[in-house]
């Protein structure tokens, strides 16, 4: 597999990255949340967390990055209060370590796993084994997330690979940090196609999708969500009951995820 880790799309999208994680924003005060959360949640969750500072007056912060990084960031001592992974691996991980509140995790929603390209004037195509996907990108990139590490790359190598369609598009892959990254490079021409989640599509203009991997091709798309074990935040609990209130679900859904209930 060939991996860009030096391209400049790349490279810019790890230092953003790390910067970011490195400089977590310290809370306020007690009645602060600070939380941690996937990518692919950045719009709507960025929403939700409005919607609640109208209700309650309290103020959630948000640092979005890659499960897998802000797990290991949490495992080292990141002082988040409420972790939200793209998938129950990594926050099984946590759990493991003992860096959860006992009682607190819970599912919340759902998503669905797409092939977007760049555009609206891409055919739509149906994902089975038939595809030639490797002959529709030629020389081009396939843009994914890391499929080793975050959850939208794993799910999407997992789907090619019961296609039987890894092999063949593998050399091709442009792998990012996280799934927005991977939005980002289909957005901006820089990759014709990319495999992201339906709701990343829905908050991109210029994607459009022209397949859905179908649902028994990975492993259902869970984001659970729990207060970590070192959360000293007095809102920690009501954060995390209004991702599920009304309000909040209406955001969700309006967003492209689906509801756990």
């Amino acid at each position: 597999m060939q991996l860009y880790k030096l391209t400049p799309v790349r490279w810019i999208g790890a230092v953003l990255t790390v910067l970011a994680l490195a400089h977590v924003p310290t809370r306020a005060g007690a009645q602060d949340v600070l939380v941690f959360a996937a990518a692919s949640l950045t719009d709507a969750l960025s929403r939700v967390a409005e919607a609640w500072t109208a209700e309650t007056g309290q103020v959630a912060v948000i640092s979005f990055a890659g499960a897998s990084a802000l797990a290991r960031q949490i495992q080292e001592g990141a002082p988040a209060d409420i972790f939200i992974s793209a998938s129950p691996d990594w926050m099984d991980a946590l759990e493991a370590s003992g860096d959860l509140r006992e009682g607190t995790r819970r599912d919340i929603l759902g998503n669905t796993l797409v092939l977007i390209a760049h555009g609206h004037e891409a055919a739509p195509v149906i994902l089975d084994a038939d595809l030639d996907l490797a002959g529709m990108l030629g020389d081009e990139r396939l843009a994914m997330a890391l499929v080793d590490a975050v959850p939208a790359g794993i799910y999407g190598r997992t789907a090619l690979a019961t296609l039987g369609l890894w092999e063949s598009v593998a050399p091709r892959v442009a792998q990012t940090d996280n799934v927005r990254a991977a939005l980002a490079l289909v957005a901006r021409n820089e990759a014709p196609l990319g495999i992201v989640y339906a709701s990343d599509a829905v908050a991109e203009d210029a994607v459009s999708v022209i397949g859905t991997f179908p649902a028994d091709s990975h492993a259902p798309i869970t984001y659970p969500a729990a207060i970590t074990a070192e959360s000293d935040s007095a809102a920690a609990e009501s954060f995390l009951d209004f991702l599920t209130s009304g309000p909040a679900r209406a955001i969700w859904l309006a967003h492209g995820f689906s509801i756990v209930d």
